[in-house]
């Protein structure tokens, strides 16, 4: 009986042992021992950064929202849009800067554009509202201006003595927040990189700064070669009767100044484009060796009246009048189209020091500027008068 006894039990045994063995199988395989866990991650590679990016968690939107705090050029903090698509200038002045850098963007004007522009300005430019100006004719309709929903006011320019009211007052008025630039002809080109960044146009941005340099510092160059003294003595001449100069220092003939020997010296120059108001008696003293007629002028009559013949410039056939459209190129806003003053005038009063194709870079203006590219016959039609024969 022993025997048999003996055998169950090891029968039973062996069972037991088996299912111990099973158990400790099942907890291996659903628990990894803190070893196994070091052994696996030692053998799988430590994942590359982009990982996330295969599990289900969305990446992150790179669209930019919200807003940004700004710093104008007159020192304002102002919170703008992360991202600019809608603006209205502040002026004319503006105007033309901006829509040489993004015309896409305006949601309507400051200044009408002339009808002789049209075929150099597409023509749903004409069809967009006019808000008026800031400053100049100061007629500005903060009303109209704000129901047109810009993100933005910008005002590029001369900064007046009471800017940074000027702009916390439109910004008041209108709910809109509205930033200062500073431009002026040697500036110009650091007003193209901060509106290329402002606006995201950085590549647009540089290539008009870069346009503008390379005019400005050839000018400067001319003029050097030039020298003050043998600058010619001239008159800068406007209005329908011609008895208005723009006078020395005057912000409205700073490239007149750069370009000739200004002989219109007053006692206050006005800060307005028409500039001061003269006798005829006046310019026959000054009986200038050459006379830069304004556009709209007398230009087209002086040759035939006596009065105008005795002086010196108008006997001897050097008058010039400025080419104006879709601007006055030698300012009346004094803008970025100043630049086409300083390509063209030059080439008048001192060929000998010009070494450049005056037509070719009069063609690339109106190309990276206006976005026009100017037909010989649109061309001639507009330096009919800019030359002398």
């Amino acid at each position: 009986m022993k025997k048999p006894i003996a055998l169950l039990l090891m029968l039973a045994a062996v069972f037991s042992l088996a299912a111990c063995s099973s158990a400790a199988n099942r907890s291996e395989t659903n628990t990894p021992s803190p070893s196994a866990s070091a052994s696996a991650a030692a053998e799988t590679p430590t994942p590359a950064p982009s990982a996330p990016a295969e599990t289900n968690t969305p990446a992150p939107q790179e669209t930019p929202a919200g807003s940004r705090m700004y710093t104008d050029d007159c020192g304002r903090q102002v919170e703008i849009p992360a991202v600019i698509s809608r603006f209205v200038p502040s002026g004319s002045m503006a105007q033309i800067v901006l829509f040489a850098i993004a015309p896409e963007m305006f949601v309507g004007f400051a200044a009408e554009w002339d009808d002789a522009a049209k075929g150099m300005i597409p023509d749903q430019y004409f069809d967009l509202p006019y808000f008026g100006q800031l400053y100049g004719t100061a007629d500005l309709n903060v009303e109209e201006l704000a129901k047109s929903e810009p993100q933005l006011i910008i005002d590029v320019g001369e900064a007046k003595k009471s800017i940074v009211e000027d702009m916390d007052m439109l910004q008041t008025q209108t709910t809109i927040p509205a930033i200062h630039i500073d431009a002026s002809l040697a500036t110009m080109p650091d007003a193209f990189r901060k509106l290329g960044e402002l606006l995201g146009k950085e590549e647009k941005g540089e290539e008009l700064a870069q346009f503008c340099e390379k005019t400005y510092s050839r000018t400067l160059k001319i003029m050097d070669n030039v020298g003050e003294k043998n600058k010619v003595k001239a008159l800068y001449i406007t209005g329908e009767q011609g008895l208005n100069v723009l006078a020395k220092t005057s912000f409205h003939a700073e490239l007149i100044d750069m370009l000739v020997d200004n002989l219109a010296v007053v006692e206050n120059p006005s800060g307005k484009g028409s500039g001061n108001e003269v006798t005829m008696d006046q310019l026959l003293i000054w009986n200038p060796d050459f006379i830069i007629f304004a556009p709209q002028s007398i230009y087209s009559t002086v040759g035939e009246t006596e009065t105008w013949n005795s002086m010196k410039a108008i006997s001897e056939g050097k008058y010039v009048e400025t080419p104006s459209v879709p601007h006055n190129w030698m300012g009346s806003p004094p803008s970025v189209q100043r630049y086409l003053g300083m390509i063209w005038l030059p080439v008048v009063l001192y060929p000998e020091y010009c070494d450049y194709d005056v037509k070719a870079e009069i063609l690339e203006y109106y190309r990276l500027f206006y976005g026009c590219e100017l037909s010989d016959a649109q061309y001639e039609a507009l330096t009919a008068n800019a030359f002398i024969d």
